[in-house]
């Protein structure tokens, strides 16, 4: 296994030199037709497809590979062996650049696949060339008769169309991805391309052999409906068909290209130019479409996902509008509203709300149109809610067009009468005493400190801080579970001398507070005498047969509106002990 991997390391770079040399070879021996600068240039364009195509990692290999053959073919046919240094590394330069930029700002994407990709290919390919193409023509310029401006424009002509036309045919070749499209593709589909392959092959060696009328337009129409129909994989092999037959036509020096009365060079930079203009008629509307494919299938796969969600789902699935009427409605509606989801087409959504919140439901919708990236939620009654716990809960979210712009909203409604009933009772436990029924510490605080917010003008009310007598012996002597028995006992008694609003609380151990509301010192002092006398005249029965009679010390204080809880209960102890 080892060995094989050397081996395969050792021969994957010489392959790389080798088709290099061969093809950069080719092109100096039949496009140097003024002795400077190679008309056609398909050598980088095989660099750039491998750098693309493989890991960095191999990137230094492949490039000092392609080095090497490209200044071998510079002395053996190009301009000899003093512009192969240079002429090297403007190559290398060119291909390393263009595939370091895809690799930057098209990350991991088959240039082939949609618009930005390949927008970013053509981009960094034109770019790359223009500023390369200053030293080429420099070289040239110095070497060889051609003036500058001619050299520089062989150079960017050759090089930027050869990689146009080259580059995305290689990356597919060596992805295999025309091989995966054969397998996967259908034979109908196999068949209707190869068939429409041919078409364009024919139609193009007549259009190029035939030299009595400019008719070169006639093969877009063919090569359009192959991109439609089999997507960048046909368009890319119709590139291919193309270049081949025109090519050949070319080099036979027979047909319509041969009647063009001008020099060789410019003949090839003419066929170069058709075939630019064909890939770029071609290939992006392919990668839009390839686009647009992939965008349908996921819309679809994501409706079907939407479908068996919402229509095997507990919860309501509404689709509304942007003036709130109902477009779908989900099945569960039967269950969770009584009414069948075909009725409730085109009916407005507020109307299966509770009339007290559908300003909250419609706030919600309008945020949601405002705001679609938002998700929003919103807690209300459905119209059949019989009580405060039968509560919904709606999360909202817009549905937006190719511009941002909602269309519509998506909502999904989910029973809380369940929660709620759980929440309650979580906040009746923290809020009350489980031994004695009495408020708790902190919610008694909570509720003094409102009563003092309230104090101001005529309004008078009063605290009274509560502490059983002796309550330690009735431990000692009867146990813990008849001690609490007296503590559950004494606020029993108490309930019936206490108003609706008044509210009484557990301190801790058997340290209890009252809160009187609209009474002052004189009337709240009545209502503690009250209050003493129930309690001590209706002794507690244990379990044992025994009576235990209560008794309770007081501390009473008017609240001011000024002190805090604490201050009005350390004041209430201090008339306690008092």
């Amino acid at each position: 296994m080892r060995s094989s991997s050397r081996l395969l390391a050792l021969c994957a770079p010489l392959l790389t030199g080798g088709v290099y040399f061969l093809v950069s070879a080719l092109s100096l021996t039949m496009s140097r037709f003024e002795g400077g600068i190679a008309f056609i240039w398909g050598a980088n364009a095989f660099l750039m497809a491998e750098l693309l195509t493989s890991q960095r990692a191999h990137w230094l290999r492949a490039i000092m590979a392609c080095a090497l053959a490209s200044a071998i073919s510079t002395a053996l046919f190009g301009m000899g062996p003093v512009a192969a240094i240079p002429m090297m590394l403007l190559n290398v330069a060119e291909s390393a650049a263009v595939a370091a930029i895809c690799r930057r700002y098209a990350p991991g994407r088959n240039i082939m696949l949609s618009l930005v990709p390949l927008g970013v290919f053509v981009a960094a390919l034109c770019g790359v060339n223009g500023l390369v193409g200053v030293g080429s023509a420099l070289v040239a310029s110095n070497l060889t008769p051609v003036s500058f401006g001619q050299s520089w424009l062989q150079w960017c002509a050759g090089h930027i169309l050869g990689g146009l036309v080259c580059t995305p045919v290689l990356i597919m070749l060596m992805q295999g991805e025309w091989v995966r499209w054969f397998q996967a593709a259908s034979r109908r589909i196999r068949m209707e391309t190869l068939g429409l392959l041919f078409l364009l092959g024919a139609t193009a060696w007549y259009i190029f052999q035939q030299d009595h009328y400019p008719l070169l337009f006639v093969p877009l129409l063919p090569l359009v409906l192959i991109s439609f129909r089999a997507g960048h994989h046909g368009a890319a092999a119709s590139m291919v068909v193309l270049a081949t037959v025109g090519g050949a036509s070319f080099v036979l020096s027979d047909g319509y290209l041969s009647k063009i009365a001008v020099s060789p060079g410019a003949k090839t930079q003419f066929f170069q130019i058709y075939l630019a203009f064909s890939f770029f008629l071609s290939l992006p509307v392919a990668a839009e479409l390839n686009g647009r494919r992939r965008l349908f299938q996921m819309l679809r796969d994501s409706e079907a996902r939407y479908r068996i969600i919402a229509e095997h789902c507990g919860d309501m699935v509404l689709n509304l509008g942007v003036d709130g009427r109902i477009h779908y409605a989900s099945p569960s509606v039967l269950e969770q509203v009584g009414c069948a989801p075909e009725l409730l087409i085109g009916q407005l959504g507020a109307d299966l709300i509770h009339r007290k919140d559908r300003a909250l439901m419609t706030a919600a919708c309008r945020r949601a149109l405002e705001r679609p990236q938002d998700i929003h939620r919103v807690e209300f009654r459905l119209f059949r809610a019989v009580d405060d716990l039968e509560w919904h809960e709606m999360v909202a979210r817009a549905v937006v067009d190719e511009q941002g712009e909602a269309t519509g909203i998506v909502c999904t409604i989910r029973d809380m009468t369940r929660h709620k009933a759980r929440q309650q009772a979580l906040q009746q436990a923290a809020s009350h005493d489980s031994l004695t029924g009495a408020a708790s510490r902190s919610a008694f605080l909570e509720r003094l400190e409102t009563e003092i917010g309230r104090i101001k003008g005529d309004i008078r009310s009063c605290v009274l801080l509560l502490d059983l007598d002796h309550f330690k012996s009735v431990n000692d002597c009867h146990g813990h579970a008849a001690g609490d028995r007296v503590l559950g006992a004494f606020v029993e008694r108490l309930k019936p001398g206490l108003r609706g609003r008044d509210c009484v609380g557990r301190l801790g151990g058997e340290e209890f507070a009252i809160l009187l509301t609209d009474l002052d010192i004189r009337q709240a002092s009545a209502v503690c005498e009250r209050l003493r006398r129930m309690v001590a005249d209706e002794p507690v029965h244990l379990d044992t047969g025994q009576s235990v009679t209560v008794t309770f010390s007081a501390g009473l204080v008017e609240l001011d509106g000024v002190s805090d809880a604490a201050a009005m209960l350390e004041a209430a102890d201090k008339a306690l002990y008092r």
